[in-house]
């Protein structure tokens, strides 16, 4: 997203992302953990940040498209998170995220997550191979019905790969205010690991039942468009980070308070940000670490977008 660049700035906040950059050791991180939440059917911590690959890591398979998203993974893992949210969908994106995790043994590093688009038993089976030969790998953590597409019978074959061991979570996706009573009815109905949908400053809407429900139920939840795909920035442009973000938030960037404000409802697992740009991954990452807006914090944070 070219215009947020424009909101990282001051001399804290360049300190904060210098610290995380990718081609310093990892020992640089011990200072400062991202904050790691139990995926509710298993107890295993997951570190609430994580990366979206839609549209930023459809790409060509070359040394220099590849060399900042690589770089992008290396922040990632680096800062102390795992999760890689990608789905055939994305155009090359899958076998992008499959190259990159292949490298260095990346793979025992990420969390890897893809998704399943296809009505029938035999496109999904079809549809899920060439999941595992994109993203290299015998194993995939996490594979969720994208959009709620067919959903009964994908999640069906997909419980079966969970009996094998072939995929460790299953769950179902969209990213829609719309489609939100239907997610809600899909698990009412169907058990899953998790769910993932839309959820920022912005896009309130799941506060109401969704999230509630999760936390009830006990499903991990994954956010995708924190950022409403650059338009919260737009509502904050030639705004001045307020003073109080960051004496009581620890927060240095817009990103980062959009992040956190996300973040503080408790329902929510992690969140998948995308970007193809180390810098603002390192930004992302921050927003894991240190204080969490309480609910007047909140409402001052929905006041600024305004």
């Amino acid at each position: 997203m070219p215009s947020r660049r424009r909101f990282l700035h001051g001399s804290a906040s360049l300190a904060a992302l210098a610290a995380l950059m990718p081609w310093l050791p990892s020992s640089a991180f011990a200072s400062g953990t991202v904050l790691s939440r139990a995926i509710p059917s298993s107890g295993e911590l997951l570190p609430v940040i994580g990366l979206g690959t839609s549209r930023t890591h459809d790409v060509a398979m070359t040394e220099e498209a590849l060399q900042p998203l690589r770089e992008v993974l290396q922040t990632l893992v680096n800062g102390g998170a795992s999760l890689v949210d990608t789905a055939p969908s994305y155009g090359r994106a899958e076998a992008v995220c499959g190259a990159l995790a292949a490298e260095d043994d990346m793979r025992k590093k990420v969390f890897l997550a893809s998704k399943v688009s296809s009505s029938g038993r035999a496109a999904g089976e079809r549809q899920i191979e060439a999941s595992f030969a994109a993203l290299k790998t015998d194993t995939i953590d996490l594979m969720q019905v994208h959009n709620l597409q067919d959903t009964s019978t994908q999640l069906g074959l997909l419980r079966e790969l969970k009996e094998q061991g072939r995929v460790r979570y299953v769950g179902v996706t969209h990213y829609l205010d719309s489609a939100h009573e239907r997610l809600l009815d899909v698990l009412r109905q169907e058990p899953v690991d998790f769910v993932q949908f839309n959820y920022s400053i912005g896009e309130r809407n799941a506060e109401r039942e969704l999230l509630p429900y999760c936390a009830d139920k006990g499903i991990a939840v994954l956010i995708n468009r924190p950022f409403q795909r650059s338009a919260l920035f737009d509502r904050v442009k030639g705004k001045t980070l307020p003073d109080w973000a960051a004496v009581e938030l620890d927060v240095t960037s817009w990103a980062q308070l959009m992040l956190k404000f996300i973040l503080a409802n408790p329902a929510v697992t992690a969140v998948i940000p995308a970007t193809s740009n180390p810098r603002y991954m390192a930004d992302n990452l921050l927003a894991g670490q240190g204080r969490l807006p309480d609910a007047a914090q909140r409402q001052r944070i929905i006041e600024l977008f305004a």
